[in-house]
């Protein structure tokens, strides 16, 4: 059973988009995924994917067409990432790309979006790199310790970043940092700035990148900063209010990432069906049991209800309507759903879910990720609880 013959609740839409996706991510199976999860993490870089994605200005999709792009609403980014994640490919290595457009198309100056823009939709400039975490704040932001100081016309950045990801193979990094001291400010969100850098020649100048070993191969890295220089021009928007302008690029991060999940859990839906009604076991499919069958119709019912919000909160980006909720919601459910479908499609493989060749386990991993990352299922709930509900602050 194929994706398209999966019952849909609304009419698919980008079709031809889709259909173009699908053809190239054929170009790149799963051997060429497994193959990279062999590499060391300095080599485990899907190049030869992102390149092609980039070809087919797919990457520039959310860059508006006066700057090279393709012009297309958040929601059309989203349906390539879930494509792209639906036929088995990894859409994390590119996603980046698209997600930091929310800061910089709303916040960026003519000047930067000039010069930047046309640079990253041609593929001459590579942004994949979002400096956020820290080793001691984490999801807690207000609290970052990075640090940059005016100096002269420039800042001088000091600081450490950690799980940012594809830093090592970016040119450009965004990258949030206090411009002014905690105990200084009135709010926790006043004094912290956000910055277009170029890495490049952030590297000559005392910018290290260290890539960390983990389970799930993300290209993810340490940044450490000593004394920095970066010019004035890379300030995106006003000094002291960045971490507002952030939260742009976070609900689109959002509304992506949840896309991605969607894709996620189609794939391990379809794989999980069709696994289940070859194999036969006892003289009969597998899938006529219902502890195989129930826990896949389980999760591709919740799949469906995660789809709904992502657009839903899709829509509401577009429509520079006040979306954190909605997009913490569609990120929510839809890594439940993409958990679900791939624990269900885990337990219908057996003993052959934890082989690399039938791809189970890679993607499972990828699941897992986006229960984690970039935002936490308990984060999620407790500004749900707060902010929505008007529930005490749990933390």
């Amino acid at each position: 059973m194929s994706e398209s013959e999966l019952v849909m609740p609304l009419e698919e839409d980008y079709p031809e988009i889709r259909e173009q996706v699908r053809a190239l991510c054929a170009d790149f199976p799963s051997e060429y995924w497994q193959k990279l999860e062999d590499q060391p993490p300095e080599s485990s870089y899907p190049t030869e994917f992102i390149e092609a994605l980039t070809a087919a200005g797919y990457l520039a999709a959310l860059i508006p067409e006066e700057y090279g792009g393709a012009g297309l609403p958040i929601r059309g980014g989203g349906v390539i990432l879930e494509t792209i994640n639906t036929t088995g490919c990894n859409a994390s290595p590119g996603h980046a790309q698209m997600y930091t457009m929310g800061t910089i198309l709303r916040h960026g100056s003519k000047e930067q979006k000039e010069h930047y823009l046309p640079q990253i939709a041609k593929g001459e400039l590579r942004l994949q790199a979002f400096g956020v975490t820290e080793p001691t704040t984490g999801s807690d932001t207000t609290q970052l310790k990075t640090r940059a100081e005016k100096r002269g016309n420039g800042y001088v950045v000091n600081g450490q970043k950690v799980w940012t990801s594809r830093a090592a193979h970016s040119d450009l990094m965004l990258l949030l940092a206090r411009t002014t001291p905690a105990d200084k400010v009135e709010k926790r969100t006043d004094g912290i700035s956000t910055f277009l850098i170029d890495l490049r020649e952030a590297k000559k100048q005392g910018c290290e990148i260290t890539p960390i070993k983990a389970m799930i191969n993300h290209n993810t890295c340490e940044v450490f900063f000593d004394n920095v220089p970066i010019p004035g021009e890379a300030l995106i928007g006003e000094e002291g209010k960045g971490f507002r302008y952030i939260l742009d690029g976070m609900n689109a991060e959002r509304c992506l990432v949840a896309a991605e999940s969607i894709g996620n859990g189609r794939y391990f839906v379809e794989k999980a069906v069709n696994y289940s009604n070859e194999r036969i076991v006892f003289g009969r499919p597998i899938g006529q049991n219902q502890g195989i069958q129930f826990p896949i119709a389980q999760g591709y019912a919740e799949l469906e209800a995660a789809d709904l919000m992502v657009r839903k909160a899709s829509a509401m980006f577009d429509n520079h309507m006040a979306c954190g909720a909605e997009a913490n919601m569609a990120r929510l459910l839809a890594s439940e759903a993409a958990w679900a479908c791939g624990e269900a499609c885990f337990s219908a493989h057996g003993g052959f879910a934890f082989a690399c060749e039938y791809d189970i386990e890679r993607k499972w991993r990828e699941a897992r990720l986006s229960r984690t990352a970039p935002i936490s299922t308990n984060l999620i709930l407790s500004y749900l609880g707060q902010h929505v509900l008007g529930m005490p602050r749990s933390y």
